[in-house]
């Protein structure tokens, strides 16, 4: 018998994470909400702030204010590495619990341990270092260090975490904001690492797919760059259209 009636599962996408917050609220206006938790890099990000007990456009201006995931602005480096260290302010600031296991709603994030190659679903333990492991894209942001192993973004592995929530929920709710866009250039070392990452992460959607009672992907989120918040709002109003105009069975 399952646990847990609705589990929603925030998929990894960098800026793109905004279409989250759109979808939230629309799927908070039609009377659904989480009971559990799934989410990955940006969705990790969203996931930690909404399992605290912030709405879906309380979310939104607190990473808009704080330019959470607008990693262009923060002058990426052309030539090496960076830390997520601006996750952690607001981070303090609105997520008044130090573990995982003290959220108000059960959140589950997807990391990736770089020593064993595997990934791990953590359910306990410190929530920042693992949202900031789990947001952390390889090449460009330094891992996060975890029980003396190094970790980093979950979407290596898995971009849609749906399986730590199978036969846990009633109904599995899934949205997925990282699709493959055609490019024409890539200029440095920033643009060939998350094009390379990109690319390596939606090998299993098809399969997590089959998984879900529903499952979104807004229409014209691969238009946006998922290093670039300059069309957070857009985003926002991609992930909240796609939800509304989705006639959701009450069974589901």
């Amino acid at each position: 018998m399952a646990n847990y009636k609705t589990g929603i599962v925030l998929g990894g996408g960098g800026a793109r994470g905004y279409a989250h917050l759109g979808a939230l609220d629309a799927l908070f206006e039609k009377g659904i909400k989480p009971d559990i938790l799934s989410g990955v890099s940006a969705g990790a990000l969203v996931g930690a702030f909404l399992a605290s007990g912030l709405k879906p456009r309380e979310i939104f201006d607190v990473m808009r204010s704080n330019s959470i995931l607008d990693y262009a602005k923060i002058h990426l480096p052309v030539t090496g590495l960076m830390s997520l260290a601006n996750l952690e302010k607001p981070l303090r600031n609105h997520v008044h619990v130090e573990k995982l296991e003290e959220l108000d709603i059960p959140l589950i994030v997807a990391a990736s341990n770089l020593f064993t190659g595997t990934v791990r679903y953590f359910e306990k333990g410190p929530v920042i270092p693992i949202v900031k492991a789990s947001s952390s894209i390889p090449v460009l942001f330094s891992p996060a260090e975890i029980e003396n192993a190094l970790y980093a973004d979950g979407g290596l592995f898995d971009n849609l975490p749906v399986k730590p929530l199978i036969g846990r929920c009633d109904r599995i709710i899934a949205i997925h904001v990282s699709p493959i866009r055609p490019i024409k250039t890539l200029k440095n070392l920033a643009q060939i690492a998350v094009r390379t990452f990109e690319l390596s992460v939606n090998g299993n959607i098809h399969e997590d797919r089959e998984q879900c009672d529903l499952f979104i992907a807004p229409k014209g989120i691969a238009t946006y760059d998922i290093l670039d918040a300059r069309h957070a709002e857009d985003m926002y109003r991609l992930g909240y259209e796609v939800l509304m105009r989705q006639d959701i069975p009450s069974e589901i």
